[in-house]
C-alpha cells in the first residue's frame, strides 16, 4: 500500500481523484437517467429510450478526440467552461423537451459531455513519476469501477422516490459540479520539464501520423476490445439468469462482479512491475467463457469473480499505456481517442452478444463477449509486434515496450 500512499500524497492528487469520482459516477448515470425518463415519465417503449441513449453515445464517441484537441490547443479550462455550460442547458431542458427534440438534444450534450475520465487520466501522466504510475492508474480503474457500481443503482433507487425529471436535474446538477470542481482544481496536464521544454522550443504539435501508428492502434483496440467485453458480459449476465428464472439474481451478480474488479485493481495496483495489456486482456477473455456454464445465481456470482479480478488491471494498463506513448502535446486528443474507444465498445458490445444469444442459447452470450475481448487482445499482440523494432529505435521505445513486452 506504500505505493497508494505516495500517489495520494502527491499535491492536489486525492481532490483530483474525489472530484473526478462525482462527475465519472454522475456520467455514468446519464443513460439510466434519460432510459428512466423516456419510459416513466414521457410514456415511451424501451426502443424509443435506446435511442436517445445511441444519440448520446454516438456524441461521446466522437466528442473525446475533438475537446481533447481542443484542451491541447486551448487548455482545460476552455473546454471545461464551454462542457458545463452545455450539460447545464441540456439538463434543464430535458422536462421540458419533447422526444424529437431530446434525440439531437442527447447527441449535442454526449459531444459536449465534461471530460472528466481523460482529464483525471492525463492529469495522472502530468502530476505523478514514472514508478508511479501504475498504482496511479490502478485507482483510476477503480474508480471507474465505483462509478458503475454506485451511479446506476443510485439514480433507479432515486426515481422510485421521486419523478425521473427531478431525477435528470439531479444527475445534470452532479455533472456541472464536477466538472465546476475540476476547473477549480485546474490540474495540470503536462510535467515540469514537458511544459518548459515545449516553451523553450515553441514546438508545433506532432503530426498525428507521428503518434497514431500501429502501437497506439493496438491499445485502442485493446480498449475497445475491453469495454465490448464488459458490455457483453452484462447483458449475458441477464440472459443467463432470465433462462434459470432467477433475473433478481442480477443485482448481486453484477455488485460482485464489480467488487472484484476493485480487488483486482488495488492488488495489481500494489505488485513490482507490470503485465502486458495483450496478456491481461486476453486472460479476461479467457476467463469469461466459462461464465456460460454456470446455470444459476449462486454458480454465476463464481464465475464472474474470476473474470471480475482481471477487468480494473486491464483498464489501468491500458490507460498507463496511451499515455506513454502519446507525446505531451496531443495527449488530450489521444486519451479522447481513448475514451471513444471505450465508448464505441459499450455500444457495439451489448447488439453483438444480443445476436449471439438470439441465434444459441443464454450461454453463449459469456462466449460471445469473451471471443471478442481474445480477438482483440490478439490483434492487439500482432499490431505491436510489427513495429517492436522500429519502436526500440525511437524516443517512444521503452513507451512502447509496455504495450508488447
Amino acid at each position: 500500500m506504500t505505493g497508494y500512499r505516495q500517489v495520494l500524497a502527491v499535491p492536489g492528487m486525492a481532490a483530483l481523484l474525489g472530484v473526478s469520482l462525482l462527475a465519472r459516477a454522475a456520467i455514468t448515470a446519464d443513460m439510466m437517467a434519460l432510459t428512466l425518463y423516456v419510459v416513466l415519465e414521457l410514456d415511451l417503449s424501451y426502443a424509443a429510450a435506446g435511442g436517445v441513449a445511441a444519440a448520446l453515445t454516438t456524441g461521446l464517441a466522437l466528442g473525446g478526440p475533438l475537446l481533447g484537441r481542443v484542451i491541447d490547443r486551448r487548455g482545460l479550462r476552455t473546454v471545461l467552461l464551454g462542457t458545463v455550460v452545455a450539460q447545464a442547458v441540456f439538463w434543464l431542458s430535458v422536462p421540458v423537451l419533447p422526444y424529437a427534440l431530446l434525440l439531437g438534444a442527447a447527441f449535442a450534450a454526449g459531444l459536449l459531455m465534461v471530460p472528466a475520465q481523460p482529464v483525471t487520466r492525463q492529469a495522472i501522466a502530468a502530476m505523478t513519476a514514472p514508478g508511479q504510475r501504475r498504482a496511479a492508474f490502478a485507482l483510476e480503474a477503480v474508480q471507474g469501477e465505483l462509478s458503475y457500481i454506485v451511479g446506476p443503482p443510485l439514480v433507479i433507487l432515486c426515481v422510485a422516490q421521486t419523478s425521473p425529471g427531478a431525477v435528470a436535474w439531479g444527475v445534470g446538477a452532479a455533472i456541472v459540479a464536477g466538472g465546476v470542481g475540476i476547473a477549480l482544481l485546474d490540474p495540470p496536464l503536462r510535467t515540469a520539464d514537458e511544459a518548459a521544454g515545449e516553451a523553450a522550443q515553441q514546438a508545433d504539435r506532432p503530426r498525428r501520423r507521428e503518434w497514431l501508428g500501429p502501437r497506439m492502434i493496438a491499445v485502442l483496440v485493446m480498449a475497445f476490445g475491453t469495454t465490448m467485453l464488459l458490455g457483453g458480459t452484462d447483458l449475458a449476465i441477464v440472459a443467463v439468469l432470465e433462462e434459470a428464472g432467477q433475473v433478481s439474481w442480477a443485482a448481486a451478480v453484477v455488485a460482485v462482479y464489480g467488487v472484484t474488479s476493485v480487488v483486482g485493481g488495488l492488488v495489481y495496483g500494489a505488485l513490482s512491475r507490470s503485465l502486458p495489456t495483450w496478456l491481461l486482456l486476453g486472460l479476461l477473455g479467457l476467463a469469461t467463457l466459462p461464465a456460460g456454464l454456470a446455470s444459476d445465481g449462486p454458480w454465476l456470482c463464481v464465475a464472474v469473480a474470476f473474470a471480475g479480478l482481471l477487468v480494473a488491471p486491464t483498464l489501468s494498463t491500458v490507460a498507463d499505456a496511451v499515455s506513454r506513448l502519446a507525446p505531451a502535446r496531443v495527449r488530450g486528443e489521444a486519451t479522447g481517442l481513448q475514451s471513444s474507444a471505450t465508448s464505441a465498445g459499450f455500444a457495439l458490445g451489448t447488439p453483438l452478444v444480443g445476436a449471439a444469444v438470439d441465434v444459441s442459447v443464454p450461454a453463449g452470450g459469456f462466449v460471445a463477449a469473451g471471443a471478442a475481448g481474445l480477438a482483440a487482445a490478439l490483434t492487439g499482440r500482432l499490431l505491436s509486434r510489427r513495429s517492436r523494432a522500429r519502436g526500440a529505435r525511437t524516443p517512444l521505445g521503452e513507451a512502447e515496450s509496455a504495450v508488447s513486452r
